[in-house]
């Protein structure tokens, strides 16, 4: 390989696309890890010691045919086009899971004439330009060069009694609805593939893939770290100074979990609660929710609340007039 360190000594940036390839050679290799990036993309490998390259797309356009042959590469069959669909799911939909359904408007091969886009019974017949090759040479000067046929665009073929359906074109244009089962544990961005859900193949010939594009909606009280989750709680003064026990909400809607906070908590200090985030995708348990502490200062005191606060500060032997006196002012006391 012309990346290999060996060949590249001291060149950083040869040294990190050939980790790239090993890596995704690592992947393509393996039939489980395979499996896993072809349903859920890059996403999918967090965690497993995959995080160095972007994708299989940016390495094949670096190293050419290498990996070919683990796709079919190298003039084997085609197939149709892959179509994108971008969806928005809420926040609880990506951590536990949901099933969507959905409207796609795609071409699907033509049930008439079975894709092959000629009027059922009549064939499609060789091109006599590129004598069914799709390709013609053409000589100028020195130089012969090869392109598309123009008259088959390349597919070999020509259709001389075109299907009434689909006007010769093996394809009609057709919406289609689909359920997506959305795993728990999806990220933002995260991608599905649904296999032959493309656009249909040229003359019959296999459908391309569907890839389903997820936009995770941000929640009002959690936010997303990976597998945890955080939020954040605001104390009292003397829930803060003699500590307290309270009521957290969990991600399971509807649920709560009652907690005890320490004496003396300070503000962006924080609690964990094992197992109450997101859980792992495709494996086992689940992250944490940790809850970040806010002391909050009172604004708004009665009579009663200034002369306690005035006592405590003689007792610890900061008088309002000196010390503290800024600080009450501030309350409007």
């Amino acid at each position: 390989l012309k990346y290999h360190p060996d060949k590249n000594p001291g060149d950083k940036q040869a040294e990190d696309k050939f980790k790239e390839a090993s890596e995704a050679y690592d992947i393509l290799k393996d039939s489980e890890k395979r499996q896993i990036y072809n349903q859920f993309g890059h996403e999918g490998l967090k965690g497993r010691g995959f995080g160095g390259f972007s994708g299989f797309d940016d390495i094949f356009s670096q190293f050419g045919d290498i990996f070919g042959d683990f796709f079919g590469g190298g003039g084997g069959q085609r197939t149709g086009s892959d179509l994108r669909l971008d969806i928005s799911i809420t926040f609880q939909e990506a951590a536990f899971g949901a099933e969507k359904e959905v409207e796609v408007s795609k071409h699907n091969s033509c049930g008439t004439c079975e894709g092959s886009g000629a009027k059922p019974g009549h064939r499609p017949q060789p091109c006599r330009t590129c004598r069914g090759t799709g390709q013609v040479i053409r000589a100028q000067g020195f130089f012969s060069v090869q392109s598309t046929c123009p008259d088959c665009r390349g597919s070999g073929q020509i259709i001389t009694h075109p299907c009434t359906e689909c006007h010769g074109d093996g394809q009609v244009l057709k919406n289609k609805t689909l359920s997506i089962n959305i795993p728990a544990g999806v990220n933002d961005g995260a991608r599905l593939r649904l296999r032959g859900e493309g656009e249909a193949g040229p003359q019959g010939l296999p459908p391309g893939d569907l890839y389903v594009i997820m936009h995770v909606s941000a929640h009002e009280f959690f936010h997303r770290e990976e597998h945890d989750i955080h939020c954040r709680m605001s104390l009292t003064f003397s829930q803060a100074a003699l500590g307290a026990e309270i009521q957290v909400p969990l991600l399971d809607e509807g649920k709560t979990q009652v907690i005890s906070v320490s004496a003396g908590v300070q503000s962006n200090d924080t609690h964990r609660i094992p197992g109450a985030g997101i859980p792992q995708l495709r494996g086992h348990g689940r992250g944490d929710q940790i809850i970040h502490f806010n002391v909050e200062t009172p604004k708004h005191l009665n009579k009663r609340q200034k002369e306690l606060f005035k006592e405590l500060a003689e007792i610890e032997g900061n008088p309002i007039k000196e010390t503290l006196k800024g600080f009450f002012q501030k309350l409007g006391i």
